[in-house]
């Protein structure tokens, strides 16, 4: 780190006597001398002047300057015999324009007139003091006491405290309200107030105690040669120590530096941790160092000179050219405010330098630390890294790439000609492979990733305010242009809104950037969440990126993210294709599976149904449960996905109308359920006709298709099932077509088929049970009979049969000819579905009354005149199983005259004693009403025998006037009486607002 911070320049020699002390007073040196007398100097350029106007002009101009000249200072003025002894130490109070002197006592002299103003002759024998010129205390210590004094009026001391310590005082400085005292081999903090001592650490054995006060108020205590900080209260400070080379004699402090007096050489070093050394001046023998305003001044026997700063620009190149970067940087801090375009320029230019250095070094994180501060374009640090691919913008020229290099030509204003070097140099081109490799390692491209996040957000958001205000010109421009009744602007301000983009092509610089290095570094996450955001990558780019590396699911989510989802789903159907398949490799078996194409989907039923539609044929065959879940839980269209299934997809179109069927609670439309049907009736009626055909059809024979028939036209009741029953064939599908006639109320006809077609009593008993449950909820006439029809059925076989042929010859046997059954072959399935298509059906009819009455046909003998067996069994089964669902008149005025009573034990015997049971019940609830009426009767007699006492005291409820023998009424509590005029006023009023009206007993 060593540079030269200083400048040496001899600023007089050959001064007669030996100097003790020195003090600057405007651009003047006061040296105090061994000869007790004192000695002014000025430059040579001021006291050469013949002019005495000018130069009392001048010298009034150096005055306000204050600063001490680069230039050689001649004697102005001596004073001989100034002080009675040779002077210790003396400091001139600028503020005050005093001049402050230690030599037998303190003595206190007016600037420039030198008069005497006060002599403390109590501080005679003193060896040292501190002046505090702010507050204008003095603390002087002689022997081994210590004293405090304050400045009253400017004129005189007044003694404030005297304190005793434990030896003589060495060194002392205010800090605050306490002072620190370097008392022979300690250092002390004594309180100005109480006179409190407390211990700091032990002094050093070789030099004696130093005391030197910093700006912020801290302390630096001098142990041998190191340089202890401390806070006022003495506590140790963390921010490191400063190790001389040798004991200092004295240190004054020029920040940002420490200068120390030793032996052989003045030593410089800086106050940062870790306090490296600064420069080295070769000055032998100094006895005396004294900052001043803009220098440090060194007193060596008879001359003196000026330790003149170098300027902050040359140092701070200096330090740039030496690679000592963080120095440079706390340099330009220190640069003023007024500079402050300059300072950001340095700043900028070393931070890349810096940033340079490190890269090279092996630093990527430090380095991307630096760029990053510096602002640079982000397009100059990716030229770092060539394996970046970046698109290429049109408003990012290489002149907007390079502005902070460039933008640092005021250094030459202030630096020397090592400023070229640095204002010259361009980014440090690397060709070697070796080196390259090394930068496109991990390591550097994770770095890469930090830097382009931290740089993400600023850009990103200017680029969105950009798009916001283009949004916004857009809408205006509309909106004028709409209106008639404003002046039409031109579109100049538009066309420079789309040509102007910068902030999102650097967007797009970035994100594309970004993308490409969090992949080659692994964290496919963290592109996953990028790409899941605002982004602006380039699709081409990633793209081909993404494909030539694998990156599916990336792939995936930057087509997403751009809406390409058609795209996206060719590519994931054809991933799943080649997992099936086993062509791909294991990754690819594991990650990617059909219902990653669903959950793809699930976003876009609201938005694209119809590419929803088109994309779930696949996954329709492989996962149709969680297909149809798709299509229910986002509510798709069920119209719309029958629609398109039986245009492209017909042999899933049952598939999905059962799975929809089963899952939806509410069920489905009508016509979707007629369409169900119907496709279950189309597949039956085939595999009927193959069996007939090959003379195997059994009525008893139940496929899997035609249990599912029977269980939809069970359950289902939105479809029309007087089409569906002129499809049937006469001959077969008896149990479909009893069901058939049930939903259309035909209960006689479906009973018949059930008992004389199919020979199945218990589906006859069931289909009862279920009319009679289904009608509980209604009028009793509605459902009484159909047990009875039952009966009849059973009862009288031969005329039911002759009564079902009659009632179904007027349909004739369907025929190709009669009955047009129609079959649609739909593309896209080996084996197309027959969808029915009925032609002519107004032709056929069915001569049925839509109920049948349940009236009984006749008594028992009637059922004999129609030949045939009864089925008894049949229905002595029936009545004893529901006789509490069968009326029992009728039901024995329909049986045999020749049945056992004993055969019907099961059914009378539970039935009277029901009956019975009822007839009690009701005895007892009629005895119970009759009672309840005798009750109210006698209630209303004693109602009726109220009597009402009328005397003289009697007065009007209303208007409080006496009755007397005028006609009253009596309110129905018995008590409230008022004349029958003015109730009836009363009454009238209310009928007038609305009341209802009281009654009157």
């Amino acid at each position: 780190m060593v540079h030269s911070a200083y400048d040496s320049v001899e600023l007089l020699r050959g001064c007669p006597a030996r100097i003790d002390a020195v003090a600057s007073y405007a651009s003047k040196l006061l040296l105090g001398c061994s000869d007790s007398s004192l000695r002014i100097y000025s430059p040579r350029s001021l006291s050469s002047s013949d002019d005495a106007s000018a130069s009392s002009a001048a010298a009034a101009a150096d005055a306000a300057a204050a600063e001490i000249r680069r230039d050689s200072y001649a004697l102005e003025r001596a004073i001989p015999g100034f002080w009675r002894r040779p002077p210790l130490a003396m400091e001139v109070s600028a503020s005050r324009d005093l001049l402050l002197s230690l030599s037998e006592w303190v003595a206190l002299h007016r600037l420039p007139s030198l008069e005497t103003l006060v002599a403390v002759a109590k501080t005679k024998g003193a060896s040292v003091y501190s002046w505090d010129d702010r507050r204008g205390l003095l603390c002087v210590g002689r022997q081994k006491r210590v004293a405090i004094y304050r400045l009253d009026g400017g004129r005189e001391f007044v003694e404030v405290k005297e304190f005793s310590v434990p030896d003589v005082v060495k060194s002392m400085a205010w800090c605050g309200e306490n002072i620190c005292l370097g008392i022979r081999r300690e250092y002390m903090i004594m309180n100005s107030l109480t006179g409190s001592l407390s211990e700091v650490f032990p002094a050093g054995r070789i030099a004696p105690p130093l005391v030197v006060p910093l700006p912020s108020g801290e302390l630096l205590l001098g142990k041998d040669n190191i340089g202890v900080f401390v806070d006022q209260n003495g506590k140790l400070l963390q921010d490191g120590r400063i190790c001389w080379s040798e004991a200092p004699g004295s240190v004054v402090i020029h920040k940002p530096y420490a200068i120390a007096r030793l032996p052989r050489h003045v030593e410089v070093r800086s106050l940062k941790a870790p306090n490296q050394l600064v420069q080295t001046i070769v000055l032998r023998d100094v006895h005396l160092l004294l900052q001043t305003n803009n220098c440090i001044l060194a007193a060596l026997g008879n001359s003196v000179y000026g330790l003149l700063p170098v300027p902050l620009g040359a140092q701070i190149v200096q330090l740039t050219a030496s690679g000592d970067f963080e120095e440079a940087l706390a340099l330009c801090k220190l640069l003023p405010p007024e500079d402050s375009t300059l300072r950001a320029a340095k700043e900028s230019s070393i931070h890349i330098r810096y940033g340079h250095f490190l890269f090279d070094n092996g630093s990527y994180e430090e380095s991307m630390e630096q760029f990053l501060a510096s602002q640079v374009d982000i397009t100059y640090v990716l030229s770092l890294y060539p394996s970046i691919i970046l698109p290429k913008t049109l408003n990012i020229t290489e002149a907007d790439k390079l502005h902070d290099l460039t933008d640092t030509s005021h250094l030459s204003r202030m630096s020397s000609d090592a400023s070229d070097e640095m204002e010259s140099s361009l980014p440090i081109q690397h060709q070697e492979s070796d080196l390259e490799m090394k930068k496109m390692s991990h390591n550097s491209l994770t770095a890469l990733v930090k830097y382009l996040q931290k740089r993400r957000f600023s850009i990103i958001e200017r680029a969105t305010a950009e798009v916001t205000e283009e949004v916004v010109s857009v809408v205006q421009d509309s909106m004028a242009l709409s209106d008639p009744h404003r002046p039409k602007t031109s579109n100049k301000r538009h066309s420079q809104i789309h040509i102007s983009s910068v902030a999102r092509e650097m967007a797009t610089v970035l994100d594309t950037a970004l993308l490409q290095a969090l992949l080659l570094t692994g964290q496919t996450s963290g592109a996953l969440e990028l790409l899941k955001g605002l982004n602006y990558c380039d699709l081409k780019i990633c793209e081909e990126f993404l494909k030539e590396r694998n990156f599916y699911i990336v792939l995936l989510e930057l087509y997403k993210s751009n809406e390409l989802h058609r795209e996206a789903l060719k590519l994931l159907n054809q991933l799943v294709e080649e997992s099936k398949s086993g062509l791909a490799n294991s990754e690819l078996n594991q990650k990617f599976k059909p219902n990653m194409i669903i959950e793809y989907l699930r976003p876009l039923c609201r938005t694209d149904p119809m590419l929803v539609l088109e994309s779930s044929l696949t996954v329709l065959e492989s996962c149709p449960t969680e297909t149809i879940e798709l299509f229910l839980s986002e509510n798709v269209p069920a119209d719309l996905v029958n629609s398109y299934l039986k245009q492209h997809a017909p042999n899933l179109q049952s598939t999905y109308l059962e799975l929809m069927l089963s899952m939806s609670e509410n069920g489905i439309n009508p016509n979707l359920q007629n369409e169900l049907v119907q496709i279950y009736l189309s597949e039956v009626l085939d595999w009927y006709q193959d069996l007939k055909d090959e003379q195997k059809w059994d009525e008893k024979t139940y496929s899997q298709t035609r249990k599912k028939l029977i269980s939809a036209l069970e359950g289902i009741s939105g479809y029309n099932a007087e089409v569906l029953l002129k499809c049937l064939p006469q001959d077969a599908l008896f149990e479909e077509r009893a069901i058939l006639l049930g939903k259309l109320n035909q209960h006689h006809l479906a009973l018949s088929l059930y008992v004389h077609k199919l020979h199945l009593s218990e589906l006859a008993v069931a289909y009862c049970d279920r009319v009679y449950e289904a009608g509980s909820s209604q009028p009793p006439k509605s459902n009484v009979n159909i047990y009875l029809m039952l009966l009849q059925i059973y009862l009288n076989p031969q005329k039911t049969k002759k009564e079902f042929e009659r009632r179904t010859i007027s349909v004739p046997s369907q025929s190709p000819i009669t009955q047009k059954v129609g079959y649609t072959k739909f593309k896209g399935s080996r084996n197309s579905k027959k969808i029915v298509e009925i032609e002519g059906a107004d032709d056929m009819r069915i001569s049925l009354s839509s109920t049948d009455s349940g009236r009984s046909d006749g008594d028992g003998d009637e059922y004999a005149e129609g030949g045939g067996s009864a089925m008894l069994n049949e229905t002595l089964e029936l009545l004893s199983q529901r006789w509490d669902r069968i009326n029992g008149a009728q039901a024995l005025k329909l049986l045999p005259r020749e049945t056992k009573l004993q055969n019907l034990l099961s059914f009378l015997e539970p039935l009277l004693k029901k009956s019975s049971e009822h007839r009690r019940n009701y005895a007892v609830i009629k005895n119970l009403i009759f009672r309840a009426h005798l009750q109210v009767k006698e209630d209303l007699s004693k109602s009726r025998q109220t009597v009402v006492k009328i005397d003289g005291e009697s007065t009007c409820s209303l208007c409080r006037k006496r009755i007397g023998n005028s006609a009253f009424a009596v309110y129905p509590n018995g008590k409230t009486l008022v004349h029958f005029v003015c109730f009836r006023d009363s009454q009238r009023i209310k009928a007038v607002r609305g009341a209802p009206p009281v009654k009157r007993l």
